[in-house]
């Protein structure tokens, strides 16, 4: 079932959502298997939160438990760091899964530069894909 979008991508309040999606599917299906690990996902052009911190997100496990904070430090690096434009991940963000498009947006922004990882998402890539449908949902 398909929710009405409430979150404006970019914002404190989106960053949480992702964050408490994200974290809430690795625990329901057993963080406790991953290793300790963090992940950083940083907008380039990011503007400051009200927290001072850029606009992203950190999600890190420990202990079997993932947790997350909104707003990132600009070279803040993880095991695995995204670093996006804004309106590359705004483009993402409107994508489902299935949609064609989804994976030339994605090629375009890495082919460009738009958008950038280093390190290894193979940790979180499975609750990447199973969630991102419903970020999608959420997302103004």
């Amino acid at each position: 079932m398909t929710k009405h979008p409430s979150h404006v991508q970019g914002t404190a309040d989106w960053f949480g959502m992702v964050g408490t999606v994200l974290c809430d599917a690795m625990n329901r299906g057993g963080a406790g298997k991953l290793p300790d690990w963090t992940l950083i996902e940083r907008y380039v052009d990011g503007e400051p939160l009200p927290s001072g911190l850029t606009q992203g997100i950190r999600i890190d496990i420990r202990d079997g438990i993932a947790t997350f904070r909104v707003g990132v430090v600009r070279h803040e690096y993880g095991d695995a760091t995204i670093e996006v434009t804004a309106s590359a991940a705004r483009a993402l963000n409107l994508l489902r899964n299935g949609d064609p498009r989804f994976d030339v947006v994605r090629a375009e922004a890495v082919r460009t530069g738009a958008m950038r990882v280093e390190g290894d998402l193979s940790p979180i890539a499975t609750v990447l894909v199973a969630t991102h449908d419903e970020i999608v949902d959420r997302t103004l």
